[in-house]
């Protein structure tokens, strides 16, 4: 079974998705441990509910991020990850961090790459009008948002939604296909190589696999 290491800065919803992917055994792989940059993270509350080891590192401890993130790789690597899952992460890691973890790091981005990088992406789709927004799980590189796309879904946007209606709408379709690309991820059928997302032994188009094929 697949070790996962999951990173998280806030709620965890899309950690409990994935946790109750592995007990459902839609994943074949536990979660061996989560953290965080935030003590305060329901995120961790979440995985200690579920018998899984819980730890925070504070920014306010290190110098720079640089040592930050090398203090991170440290304890990671202590649970011998072969895919480092960021759900809600919100440091961005250093170089040293990316390169350690390429091509068994996956991230979720609420926005329909590469529109809208970076934060704040539900109110810039109803600040310009956007009639359709959603997320995508990617590949991490050194790019911020920027790595390979794997799976994106859609959801539709109306004129009278708030943002919290259209990050619901979103969060629903997150938590469906980010436990799925764990579970290509792990029965070895999605790989990162030539810089692009690879499913079952094929390259994927720039937008990732269609959502609606699956």
């Amino acid at each position: 079974m697949m070790r996962l290491v999951v990173l998280v800065s806030g709620e965890g919803s899309n950690l409990q998705a994935i946790i109750d992917a592995c007990q459902q055994g839609r994943i074949n792989g536990s979660v061996a441990a989560v953290f965080s940059n935030k003590s305060e993270a329901y995120g961790l509350s979440r995985a200690r509910a579920a018998g899984i080891p819980a730890h925070a590192l504070a920014a306010s401890q290190f110098g720079d991020r640089e040592a930050f993130d090398a203090q991170l790789v440290q304890e990671v690597d202590a649970y011998a990850p072969d895919l480092v899952i960021l759900a809600g992460y919100m440091r961005i890691l250093a170089p040293a961090f990316v390169d350690r973890y390429a091509g068994r790091m996956l991230n979720i981005h609420p926005s329909l790459l590469p529109k809208y990088p970076g934060l704040h992406t539900h109110r810039q789709a109803l600040e310009n009008g956007d009639s359709e927004h959603g997320t995508s799980v990617h590949f991490v590189t050194r790019e911020l948002d920027g790595g390979p796309v794997i799976l994106q879904a859609k959801v539709p946007v109306f004129p009278d939604d708030s943002e919290e209606d259209v990050c619901a709408r979103v969060q629903h379709q997150e938590h469906a296909i980010y436990p799925l690309v764990v579970s290509w991820f792990a029965a070895g059928r999605l790989a990162m190589k030539d810089e692009a997302a690879w499913l079952d032994g094929k390259p994927l188009p720039p937008e990732g696999y269609a959502w609606d094929s699956v």
